[in-house]
């Protein structure tokens, strides 16, 4: 594997890829400390420092998770690539709902694609205009930081400020995402939000170190064998999320042969891959945004008894919220394979170039075949991420480890799914770059599986 980096450095086309990936990578994170102007930082941090360990501090690090910390820090990258992310998602959905968009995304090719794709952009620009409003809002309010005054001079000239500073930072990553997809290696937007997830990595690894407090055992909060059963517990989840990415089911596909003049067509085997994590990060996605709503707009409108007391039940670490996520991630998971994956076309698209699952019938029963296999392996896919978002409420539970959350969101959830899944497809793209020149991969048998992109 050490020669299969070392070969990356040989190719000069596959070289200048990677060095430009990680010159946008850096730019990146220097915006990511750029303060938005009219906001008092020392106050700021001083709220986020007194909330580490509460409720609180745990619903805005999993909100802050996707921006590297940006949004703790009020930066002009505060918003991330969320609003992107959940424009292309609400895109999706609906080019399944809109006939004329799925007739542009189904037919209408290369200029059907950009349109698509304005049409995202445009979306994130809308999204990122109202999230950075009520983000204003919030930051003007006193009662939100317990007396504490963030924003010196609040009225319109802030909030048109930060609404117009945000959302031009929003549109500055989806510009440097897209530079990536065309210069660089890898899908530009997974590689910025791994970035921003890989950024609290040394500051996780700092409050492991103070919990272990290896010089003053007096004040140690971790023990040395808890210690090690993170560690077991983490390469155990690695290795898992691994299998669960890499794993499909293979269905065997027959062609039959065609005699077109004098030429013999088909009658070759093949199989078609039914992946069993088809819906990726996108079930755990929505399921954070449905449940942590009631929460967000409480923190917006402390005096609304309701919302509230709804915030208060859908706590972190709940079981009201446990049972609440694992049940949303199930819904989302089946209901995005739906929409992903269609049996009816596929069979019709292997009865169209001559190809039948061996014993089934073409048609409607091949459809009905693939829809039930799909939906065993989705409901193990739905499984597999529940027990994984639930993970870190596991580990950082006061009567089992108890550890900061930081730390125990790198032993499951949205984060350790989007960095094994996003390094995956980096190698795969490098891989299959040195292959074709006749290097060496990072496998010496065989070569690294695509993952499909979520």
């Amino acid at each position: 594997m050490l020669q299969a980096f070392g070969n990356i450095f040989k190719v000069p086309e596959l070289r200048k890829k990677v060095l430009f990936t990680l010159l946008i990578i850096i730019i990146y994170r220097i915006g990511a400390y750029l303060p938005t102007p009219g906001i008092d930082g020392v106050a700021l941090a001083r709220f986020f420092a007194s909330i580490a360990r509460t409720a609180g501090g745990q619903l805005f690090g999993i909100m802050g998770m996707f921006s590297g910390g940006a949004l703790q820090k009020a930066t002009i990258f505060a918003l991330g690539i969320m609003p992107y992310v959940s424009s292309s998602i609400i895109l999706q959905l609906l080019t399944v709902v809109i006939p004329q968009l799925e007739k542009m995304a189904k037919e209408g090719g290369e200029e059907g694609r950009r349109k698509i794709i304005q049409y995202t952009r445009y979306g994130t620009i809308v999204l990122s205009i109202i999230q950075t409003f009520f983000i204003a809002l919030w930051l003007e309010n006193p009662n939100a930081f317990n007396g504490m005054v963030i924003v010196p001079n609040p009225g319109w000239g802030f909030r048109f400020m930060t609404m117009l500073t945000l959302t031009t930072g929003t549109a500055f990553i989806m510009w440097l995402g897209e530079q990536i997809d065309q210069y660089g290696i890898g899908n530009g937007m997974s590689i910025i939000i791994t970035a921003g997830i890989i950024e609290s990595i040394p500051t996780a690894l700092w409050q492991t170190y103070l919990l272990l407090s290896p010089f003053d055992p007096t004040h140690q909060q971790l023990a040395w064998w808890k210690f090690g059963l993170m560690i077991a517990l983490f390469i155990g989840t690695v290795v898992g999320v691994i299998l669960i990415i890499q794993g499909q089911r293979k269905i065997p596909v027959q062609y039959a042969k065609q005699i077109r003049g004098h030429r013999v067509y088909g009658g070759q085997s093949t199989y078609l891959p039914l992946k069993v994590n088809q819906a990726g990060v996108i079930p755990i996605i929505f399921a954070q945004s449905v449940i942590l709503f009631p929460a967000t707009i409480a923190g917006f409108f402390p005096k609304a008894g309701a919302l509230t007391a709804a915030a208060r039940h859908l706590t972190h670490g709940t079981l009201t919220y446990s049972v609440l996520y694992a049940l949303l991630i199930f819904f989302f998971t089946f209901f995005y394979t739906a929409i992903t994956f269609n049996p009816i076309e596929v069979s019709d698209n292997l009865q169209k170039f001559g190809g039948f699952l061996p014993g089934i019938r073409p048609g409607k029963n091949t459809a009905e075949y693939l829809d039930y296999v799909m939906t065993r392996i989705a409901a193990s896919g739905a499984v597999f991420l529940a027990i994984i978002a639930l993970f870190p409420n596991f580990v950082s539970s006061p009567r089992i480890l108890n550890i900061p959350f930081l730390v125990a969101s790198f032993f499951g959830g949205t984060g350790l799914l989007i960095i094994v899944g996003v390094v995956l497809d980096s190698m795969q793209a490098i891989e299959s770059q040195l292959l074709m020149r006749h290097y060496e991969g990072f496998i010496r048998r065989g070569k690294l599986k695509a993952r499909r992109a979520s």
